[in-house]
């Protein structure tokens, strides 16, 4: 049976500044689980990867805003969950044209913008964990940094690190003297790699939903896109 083998693979690792040792393992970390289902082909998804990119890219993000902001806890952890949210991620998939990388079903391809975004940042994470298996950990480092962490200036200059939720809260109190408040519309994927959407509402009026790896990180981004449909 043949392999799965990455498109232009040479260029890709040319972008990204990185030569792969084993190519197996940058091939591996484009595979989502959809294209295994409709191709029967039986290779891993890249969803393992991904679980260790996570804790990899934050504690790599952890470790520098520490090192380089003298900020308190709770804005450390502000600025970091701005830098590693699913918007973030793949914005920056995007930049690095991961989409054109992935091997993907033919129904995820033609699935909402929303869920190609989920699908690209998750791609980000499995691509650090593929880096970081076989490069090692300061090699993993230094393309967060070159990618992610880079991005900290826009992060604080645009205040994206601010509470979404309380700015909400606070706004639509003062406005329309009603609390905001959540619920959870659906959960699906594996124990290991939830994916949560939730809607927020004014009253009983639908306003947004946002989407994320945990309840709360769900929460907060549809905050911040009831911010800016309710133009505060």
């Amino acid at each position: 049976m043949n392999k799965i083998v990455v498109k232009n693979i040479e260029k890709f690792e040319k972008k990204i500044g990185i030569k792969f040792n084993n190519k197996n393992l940058l091939n591996n970390a484009f595979i989502h689980r959809s294209y295994l289902n409709e191709s029967k082909i039986s290779e891993e998804s890249n969803e393992r990867l991904e679980f260790l990119g996570d804790a990899v890219l934050e504690l790599v993000i952890t470790e520098y805003l520490f090192l380089n902001y003298k900020k308190n806890e709770g804005e450390l952890t502000a600025i970091r969950s701005a830098l590693v949210r699913g918007k973030n991620l793949s914005e920056i998939a995007k930049e690095l044209e991961l989409y054109e990388c992935l091997f993907l079903s033919v129904g995820e391809r033609k699935s909402s913008e929303k869920a190609k975004d989920l699908i690209l940042a998750n791609t980000l994470e499995a691509l650090i964990g593929a880096i970081y298996i076989d490069s090692g950990y300061e090699k993993a480092k230094k393309f967060i940094i070159s990618t992610i962490a880079k991005k900290v200036h826009q992060v604080l200059e645009d205040k994206l690190y601010i509470d979404a939720k309380s700015e909400l809260q606070e706004k639509v109190q003062e406005r329309d003297k009603l609390t905001p408040h959540y619920r959870l519309i659906k959960e699906e994927g594996p124990d290991h790699n939830k994916t949560f959407v939730t809607g927020i509402y004014i009253g009983e009026k639908f306003i947004a939903q946002g989407q994320g790896s945990s309840k709360n990180i769900a929460e907060q981004d549809a905050a911040h896109h009831a911010l800016e449909i309710l133009s505060y």
